[in-house]
């Protein structure tokens, strides 16, 4: 079976470069980083303005952050626990409902 030779590398720096540009499609990467970013922020903001005052309301006379053993600031340590809890569920119901939606 005969198969086409693979195209030579383009020659000169410029044209390598925008082939580097296209196969890895290093745009496309780009704005899923600064989107990410962004998407990060606002799960973040959702996550310390929104949930974790609902979470203060349900325990009004614990200062849970405040929380030591030792040197060991746990409360603190706590918090930023169900933070990343928090924001690992809700961008798991992203992704969930982007692939629901047909959005890879």
């Amino acid at each position: 079976m005969l198969e086409p030779k693979p195209s030579p590398p383009p020659k000169g720096l410029r044209k390598e470069f925008l082939e580097f540009i296209s196969k890895y499609k290093v745009l496309g990467l780009a704005v899923a980083f600064i989107l990410g970013i962004y998407l990060g922020a606002l799960v973040q903001a959702l996550v310390s303005d929104l949930i974790m005052p609902i979470i203060q309301l349900a325990m009004p006379d614990i200062r849970w952050e405040l929380i030591e053993i030792g040197l060991f600031r746990i409360g603190h340590f706590i918090g930023s626990l169900i933070t990343f809890l928090i924001v690992a569920f809700v961008i798991f119901i992203i992704v969930k409902m982007t692939k629901r939606w047909g959005i890879e």
